[in-house]
């Protein structure tokens, strides 16, 4: 989504782009709610929330507990809690009126904010381009160079490294 976002030019672009977004997350949201409405405490043993971690599970459940629709919003821009608070919403049975309305709200400015920090990345970049210009190609050949020189002293080093492990072995061979 921020690399899409990059390459936002215009208002027509970032609207379009923050809509389907938007519309994927809240989509995404109503599936979760309804297999944690469906699953019930089921949810917290399966394979996936045990993967992403059961205190995450007990997390989200906790903040709809305290903060109801507000932890539907809030969760929204908290990784992790983010994928479970669908579900544990479903679980907890939060009414499916206010969990849409909350998660609607929540995907659009969430699908906003991060298509802005793309498209202002984005803009960014092609500000610095264009300032450095031909100064970019100096600067990816110094780079290119450093990690070439970086890895053939590494080898070099590598190698006097095996030779004098060598000669020892040799020594002690010759000893004995």
């Amino acid at each position: 989504m921020l690399i899409a976002s990059a390459a936002v030019t215009d208002l027509g672009f970032f609207f379009t782009l923050s809509g389907v977004v938007a519309a994927c997350a809240a989509l995404g949201d109503n599936i979760g709610y309804w297999l944690g409405r469906r699953y019930r405490l089921k949810m917290r043993e399966t394979r996936v929330v045990r993967k992403l971690g059961q205190q995450h599970w007990d997390r989200a459940g906790r903040l709809l507990c305290r903060y109801g629709i507000g932890a539907v919003l809030v969760a929204r821009f908290l990784p992790v809690v983010r994928t479970l608070t669908p579900a544990a919403a479903g679980a907890s049975g939060l009414g499916y009126g206010r969990f849409l309305a909350a998660s609607l709200i929540g995907a659009v400015s969430w699908s906003a904010l991060h298509v802005s920090i793309g498209w202002a990345a984005g803009a960014s970049a092609k500000y610095i381009e264009a300032w450095l210009g031909r100064a970019s190609w100096l600067l990816i050949a110094v780079l290119v160079a450093v990690v070439v020189g970086t890895w053939l002293y590494r080898r070099r080093r590598q190698a006097r490294v095996h030779r004098a492990t060598a000669a020892q072995d040799d020594e002690v061979e010759e000893a004995a």
